[in-house]
C-alpha cells in the first residue's frame, strides 16, 4: 500500500475511467457518442484539478485511446475516417491542459498567500518578543540575576524559533528542487541527536526529554544536516504538545535492513483525520489550543524521510502520540570505506 500511495491519483483516475467505460458500453445506445465523449472527460478533469501537467496528459491519453478504440468508427482500430473526431481528441488535451494550468496557478497563489501569512505572523511574534525583552535589559534600572536570566532565555527561545522557521523554509525549498541532490555522508545518529538537542538546552521542558540509542547502531548513509533538521522538528513538535512534567522519549534502534527512529510524547490523543493529514504543508491541528507554529515542521519531516527512501507515520498509543520513522539500510560503512581507498 505504501508503494501505491504516491500514485493513488493515477489509480483513482484509471479506476474511474474503467467504470465510465463499462457504463458507456452498457448504455451505449441510450447515451450516444456525444455524451460518451463528455463523460470520458471526467477522469481528465479529476486529474487536471491536481495541477500536475504530466499526470494529466497521461490520463488524457488513456481516455483518448479508449474513446478512439471503442467508439470512433472503424471500431477496435486506431484508424479515424472522420476528421471531425480529430478535433475531439484535440479538445480532450486542450481541456486537460487548461484546467491543469489553472489549478496549478491557483495552488501557487494559495501557497504564496499562506507563505506570506506564515512569515508575517510567525516571524513577527518572536521578533516582537526579542525587541521587547531587549528593551527591558537596556533600561537603566538594574535587575537581579534571576530576572536577567529569564529575560535572556526568552530572547534565546524567540531567536531559536525564528531560526527554525527560516531553516524550515530553506530546507523546504531545497527539497522541492528535484535538481538539488542530497549531500550524503556517513551519519552517526548519536551525534545528530546531540546537535539537535543543543537548540533546546535552555527550554524549560528540556529535562523532560530522554534519549535511548542502540549501542550497536551502525552509521547511516544520509544527509546529516537534513537529519538534524528532522530531529529538531520532531522534538519541537513534541515540546509544543507536551505539558510540564510529561515525558518525551526519543529512541533509535536497528536491525539488518532498517534503522527505526521513534519519538513519543505524553499528550491527549489526536483524531484519526489529523493523524492522516498532519504531515501536509501548513496543516494545523485546530482543537489543540493556542499553540504557535507555521504548520510546515512535520511536512519537512515527511520530505526529509521520503528523500532518504524512508517511511514516517504517527499513531496514538495508550498515553500519548508516537512518531515512527523507518530508514532502509541500503549501504554499509564497509562499502564506503572501500570507496575511500
Amino acid at each position: 500500500m505504501r508503494f501505491i500511495y504516491p500514485y493513488r491519483h493515477y489509480v483513482v483516475s484509471f479506476l474511474l475511467l474503467s467504470m465510465i467505460t463499462m457504463v458507456s458500453q452498457l448504455f451505449r445506445i441510450e447515451l450516444g457518442l456525444i455524451n460518451i465523449a463528455l463523460i470520458h472527460l471526467i477522469p481528465v478533469i479529476v486529474m487536471a484539478l491536481r495541477g500536475n501537467m504530466g499526470s494529466t496528459m497521461v490520463v488524457t491519453a488513456g481516455s483518448v485511446v479508449l474513446f478512439d478504440l471503442l467508439y470512433v468508427p472503424p471500431e477496435y482500430s486506431f484508424d479515424v475516417h472522420d476528421l471531425s473526431y480529430i478535433w475531439s481528441f484535440i479538445i480532450f488535451f486542450a481541456v486537460g491542459y487548461t484546467i491543469s494550468a489553472q489549478a496549478k496557478r491557483i495552488q501557487a497563489n494559495t501557497i504564496k498567500e499562506i507563505f506570506l501569512s506564515t512569515l508575517s505572523h510567525d516571524l513577527k511574534t518572536p521578533l516582537s518578543s526579542i525587541l521587547g525583552n531587549a528593551s527591558l535589559l537596556l533600561k537603566e534600572q538594574m535587575y537581579d540575576a534571576a530576572t536577567r536570566r529569564e529575560v535572556l532565555v526568552q530572547i534565546n527561545d524567540s531567536g531559536q524559533r525564528m531560526n527554525r522557521l527560516v531553516a524550515n523554509l530553506l530546507d523546504s525549498a531545497r527539497l522541492q528542487d528535484t535538481h538539488s541532490a542530497l549531500r550524503k555522508e556517513w551519519c552517526d545518529f548519536e551525534d545528530i541527536i546531540g546537535v539537535a538537542l543543543q537548540e533546546f538546552r535552555y527550554n524549560p521542558k528540556e529535562s523532560q526529554i530522554s534519549v535511548r540509542i542502540d549501542p550497536d547502531l551502525r552509521l547511516f548513509w544520509g544527509d546529516c544536516a537534513l537529519l538534524v533538521r528532522l530531529i529538531v522538528n520532531l522534538i519541537d513538535n513534541a515540546l509544543k504538545y507536551t505539558d510540564n512534567g510529561k515525558q518525551i522519549r526519543l529512541s533509535v534502534t536497528s536491525d539488518a535492513k532498517t534503522i527505526k527512529l521513534m519519538c513519543f510524547n505524553e499528550s491527549t490523543p489526536i483524531k484519526k483525520a489529523d493523524l492522516k493529514n498532519m504531515f501536509d504543508r501548513f496543516y494545523r491541528i485546530d482543537h489543540m489550543g493556542d499553540i504557535g507554529g507555521s504548520g510546515i515542521g512535520l511536512s519537512i519531516c515527511r520530505d526529509i524521510v521520503n528523500a532518504h527512501s524512508g517511511v514516517i507515520e504517527a499513531y496514538n498509543v495508550q498515553n500519548g502520540v508516537c512518531f515512527e520513522i523507518r530508514f532502509p539500510v541500503n549501504k554499509l560503512p564497509s562499502e564506503g570505506l572501500k570507496e575511500l581507498l
